[in-house]
């Protein structure tokens, strides 16, 4: 089934959590950032100058502002994310970010003005009843403010989302667009680890920083592999499986322990992200 390549880049996206969460003791969110944007830029830039035989053409593009507002969306969601991740329980952290199908919802509709299948509204209100029960525990144990992170990471995620589309309306592909994300984000991680300091890895942190890298580039590959081959709603549903995943690897791993409550409020908002996804479809008469 071509649609299970979401499988493969969930589980990987999930284990790059792993690693992120693990690092995190040690660097910051902007330097994991960094790290995880580098190794994924050269490992884009060397398939793309492989297959046009040219280093700097193929990435001449007339929309560097638009390029701009996607990377700068993306990479704020990223080091929220990676904050959320090293201060909340791992499947938490996850399931936050992925409140971003919930968001992007509501905002194509606002802001592309996309008409959709029925259900949408049902399917952000009971994701966002689902996002009370999950903070609920981490707010009465004082960690508002990586769950407040975690989420914001979601809604910007969804704005980097809105900003894909309309790059893809302007005719930009898919490759030129990751690599302009992966390239503001690096320079992004680097020039505020410059302001900020940083860290200068050891012998030992080197297989996990190369990890993060590549586990986040094999599963963006494998993720659009599965758009590509499969179907649409399908591999939108699978992709919640990473929450599942976060899940196993954050007992398995870490011995995390969540509340029941907590446990109902990541069901909800995941049954939330498949509704919506299957909400989001567009309309008939939209495309045509």
């Amino acid at each position: 089934m071509k649609s299970s390549w979401m499988l493969v880049a969930a589980a990987l996206f999930a284990l790059m959590s792993v690693l992120v969460k693990h690092s995190s003791a040690t660097f910051s969110p902007a330097e994991l950032v960094f790290y995880r944007s580098a190794f994924g830029l050269l490992a884009i830039w060397g398939v793309i100058a492989v297959r046009h035989r040219r280093l700097l053409a193929p990435l001449a593009t007339p929309h560097l502002k638009a390029h701009f507002w996607r990377g700068l969306s993306g990479f704020s969601a990223l080091v929220l994310f990676f904050y959320a991740l090293a201060r909340l329980p791992l499947a938490t952290a996850v399931t936050l970010n992925y409140t971003a199908p919930l968001f992007l919802a509501a905002l194509s509709a606002w802001w592309l003005h996309e008409r959709h299948g029925r259900g949408l509204n049902g399917a952000v209100l009971l994701g966002f009843v689902g996002i009370v029960l999950l903070l609920q525990p981490q707010v009465q144990g004082q960690a508002w403010l990586p769950a407040l992170a975690g989420l914001t990471s979601g809604m910007l995620a969804a704005v980097a989302y809105v900003n894909v589309k309309q790059l893809g309306r302007l005719g930009e592909s898919e490759w030129r667009v990751v690599f302009y994300f992966t390239l503001l984000s690096t320079v992004g991680g680097a020039a505020w680890m410059a302001v900020a300091g940083f860290h200068l890895p050891q012998a030992g942190d080197w297989p996990w920083l190369i990890g993060i890298g590549v586990t986040a580039t094999v599963a963006q590959l494998a993720l659009t592999r599965a758009y590509h081959r499969g179907r649409t709603l399908t591999v939108g549903s699978l992709a919640y499986t990473t929450v599942g995943f976060s899940a196993l690897y954050g007992v398995l791993l870490f011995g995390e322990r969540l509340p029941l409550l907590a446990w109902i409020g990541m069901a909800l908002v995941a049954a939330a992200g498949v509704w919506a996804v299957r909400a989001s479809t567009p309309t008939r008469s939209d495309s045509l």
